[in-house]
């Protein structure tokens, strides 16, 4: 729907579920904003993603469109803007696993499963004992910022060096005392 047709700030807004007809059981998990060409990480914490642009996520239908396969077990995860600059994905599990690989690595699709990410074994997935926390999207001069409870670990992107490697691979673990990962942020330096 287009961002200028939305209820200004005044007032309550408008239920979503007004433009929109979710299906029984289906809920709202994320919203974006931006303009069509606009490209966006779309990942599942089963470890799978791809990228796409924000025009291929419109549809005509007020039902919606199914944009992301999500695998038994498995859940969305929020999308990540991608900027021109951007050069890295950095994956990290709920085991404080982590994997940094460039992007181009990514498809770029306009509706599916996506490649794998970050190896987690279906079975672990199913039964909820391993699955992605966050995706990151950073470039080459960003650092990443690794948020355990109260306290986070500021990665340089010398640091990130020894999480390199494949897509798909299992990855690297983090540091003690931040094995247990809330989530991800970068830090542009500006």
């Amino acid at each position: 729907m287009a961002g200028h047709t939305l209820p200004s700030a005044r007032g309550q807004g408008e239920p979503a579920t007004g433009r929109l007809n979710l299906p029984s059981g289906a809920l709202f998990t994320h919203v974006i904003m931006g303009a069509d060409d606009q490209k966006v990480l779309m990942g599942t914490d089963a470890g799978y993603g791809f990228v796409t642009k924000i025009g291929d996520l419109f549809t005509k239908n007020k039902a919606g469109k199914a944009v992301v396969s999500i695998p038994k077990g498995g859940r969305i995860l929020q999308p990540k803007m991608v900027k021109p600059q951007d050069s890295h994905i950095a994956a990290v599990s709920n085991e404080g696993r982590m994997l940094v690989f460039p992007i181009a690595d990514i498809p770029e699709l306009s509706r599916g499963k996506g490649n794998k990410i970050i190896n987690i074994p279906g079975s672990r997935l199913q039964s909820r004992e391993e699955f992605v926390v966050d995706y990151a999207v950073v470039s080459e001069n960003d650092s990443l910022v690794v948020h355990s409870g109260k306290r986070y670990l500021v990665m340089k992107p010398k640091d990130l060096e020894h999480y390199r490697g494949e897509r798909g691979r299992r990855g690297h673990k983090l540091p003690r005392g931040f094995q247990k990962v809330d989530r991800l942020d970068v830090d542009t330096g500006k």
